[in-house]
């Protein structure tokens, strides 16, 4: 049985892949703000997630105001980098893990949580900024990433008592998926 072994919280303003991406982490001015990944930083480097289910949501990149859907999954084996209007960052795509978003989306609904599947779901500065600046910046990323989408843009949005549903959910679906790479470490 996989299992989650940790949670982080990280804020995603493009600034802070902006500042990844020229060096500025030990600038002055981004310093303070990027000593607080340090803990962050040195578990995932220690304990080596073998996957990132990443909480995010989309900026328009993917969705508009014509079709936003509550909760979303990213099921791909890549996920390719968005343009978010200023050209795409010079990041590799993100690596999915298929198998186990497909597990958690059909576990997800069997526990009254429909959730819009994605096999091409672009990731902007939701998902790259706290990736970039959680992980280490090389050409291929550590870990595999299943992201899930939560609208918080357009009304209704869903209440904080349903996500919080939807994580138990996540939680009892990771736990039941039986694959041997994943029963040591999961994320």
């Amino acid at each position: 049985m996989a299992r989650i072994v940790a949670g982080f919280g990280s804020p995603h303003a493009p600034a802070v892949g902006a500042a990844v991406d020229r060096g500025d982490e030990e600038s002055p001015y981004w310093k303070p703000f990027f000593d607080g990944y340090k803990p962050m930083r040195a578990w995932l480097e220690r304990e080596k997630p073998d996957v990132i289910i990443l909480f995010t949501n989309d900026h328009f990149t993917s969705f508009f105001l014509d079709f936003i859907p509550t909760f979303a999954i990213a099921v791909a084996n890549q996920h390719e980098i968005a343009d978010e209007g200023w050209g795409k960052r010079k990041l590799p795509e993100v690596p999915g893990h298929t198998e186990l978003a497909w597990h958690l989306s059909r576990e997800l609904v069997e526990q009254r949580f429909d959730l819009s599947v994605c096999h091409r779901l672009p990731l902007d500065h939701g998902s790259l900024s706290p990736l970039s600046a959680l992980l280490p910046h090389v050409t291929e990323w550590p870990v595999q990433v299943v992201p899930i989408l939560v609208n918080v843009l357009h009304f209704p949005i869903p209440s904080a008592a349903r996500c919080f549903e939807l994580g138990r959910a996540i939680r009892r679906a990771v736990q039941s998926y039986e694959d041997d790479a994943l029963a040591q470490r999961s994320y």
